[in-house]
């Protein structure tokens, strides 16, 4: 079983007809776009999100996505996507889960990966950059100050 993240973020989508194919489920790549809505749900909690990132100098690509199916998702299915973090000092890689919002029931589950790039010279970086790491600590520290245990809704 995968470990949780020290943060998360879970949100709720619903599928829409235009993400369904000729099989009457979700196409497999729609998913991609189902993990990126919590990761953005997550970083905007974390305090630093892509207009916060591209202002700080630095892009962060996906390097690596990985996403095992285990059931089909179909129109109007209400999902719930988690994002946990589980690495963001050299890199930041996330875990997902996507599960039937009323059921629990496992649909996929995914990992990515992102590393940061300087926008000026398109340099790869091999540590996250200070702004980022220390929005991340900031978040955790708030959290331990505010709750027993460090994990955001």
């Amino acid at each position: 079983m995968r470990r949780n993240g020290v943060l998360h973020a879970t949100v709720e989508v619903v599928v829409p007809f235009f993400d369904v194919d000729s099989m009457d489920v979700v196409w497999h790549g729609h998913y991609v776009k189902y993990l990126e809505v919590a990761r953005c749900a997550l970083l905007d909690d974390i305090g630093h999100n892509y207009v916060q990132m591209k202002a700080s100098g630095y892009t962060w690509p996906v390097i690596d996505l990985q996403l095992r199916y285990v059931q089909a998702s179909r129109f109007g299915q209400r999902l719930s996507v988690r994002a946990d973090l589980i690495e963001w000092q050299n890199r930041l890689l996330l875990h997902y889960l996507i599960q039937d919002a009323e059921t629990g029931q496992r649909i996929t589950r995914a990992s990515s990966v992102q590393v940061a790039v300087k926008i000026d010279d398109g340099e790869m970086q091999l540590v996250s950059p200070d702004v980022f790491v220390q929005a991340v600590e900031r978040r955790l520290h708030d959290l331990s100050q505010t709750s027993s245990t460090p994990i955001a809704t």
